[in-house]
């Protein structure tokens, strides 16, 4: 007895086979583009916040910026000094003052105003301070970078500048912490100054 097995076209399973490999290429394809995506969103979660790009600031840029910050602190010196002569008039003028009590020999009146002159002078000396506060609360954005190029600018200031053992107390060296230079012409200026004053000092037969 002999049974019959019917025989597929050969079509019919090209087909069938080619159906198969594209059924797998389609899975292999969604695959990889799930585990692509997986993997960007990994990457984007581990970047840092502040990834935002910085550009540094040029040596004009720079200086115009040193230039109008102690131009503040120049301004703050006015108010406070008035402020700390205005507390030590209001302090000192309030006192009771018996002038046949003098205060360590000296007439009292004398010391209350030296005293009210002192409170003047520390105002002063504190308005700069004051006065570069108020700046960098303005200028928040810029303060990393502003900070960066201070330490690269004290660094040519502290490399170029003439040895302090070198100077006298008649002649000091010019502007030894380069606190006048606010522009790319006055730094050239300084370093001429620099030069000029150690060629003074270490070889005066030249200079004369």
């Amino acid at each position: 007895m002999s049974v019959y097995i019917p025989r597929a076209p050969a079509m019919s399973l090209a087909n069938a086979r080619r159906t198969l490999v594209a059924s797998s290429s389609r899975q292999f394809r969604g695959y990889a583009t799930q585990v692509t995506k997986q993997e960007n969103v990994n990457v984007e979660s581990a970047k840092p916040l502040n990834t935002t790009p910085t550009r540094g600031l040029t040596w004009p840029e720079y200086l115009a910026i040193r230039r109008s910050r102690h131009r503040w602190q120049t301004v703050a010196t006015i108010p406070a000094g008035l402020l700390g002569l205005s507390s030590g008039v209001a302090y000192f003028g309030n006192l009771e003052t018996d002038p046949m009590k003098p205060i360590f020999g000296f007439d009292p009146f004398m010391v209350y105003g030296f005293l009210t002159a002192c409170c003047m002078g520390a105002g002063a000396l504190l308005g700069p301070t004051i006065g570069g506060a108020l700046w960098r609360f303005t200028h928040r954005d810029k303060v990393e970078l502003i900070d960066q190029k201070d330490r690269e600018f004290l660094n040519r200031i502290a490399k170029n500048r003439v040895d302090a053992a070198l100077q006298t107390a008649t002649a000091p060296v010019p502007d030894y912490y380069g606190e006048r230079i606010g522009s790319l012409h006055d730094y050239r200026q300084w370093l001429r100054d620099q030069a000029k004053y150690r060629r003074k000092v270490l070889l005066p037969e030249q200079e004369e």
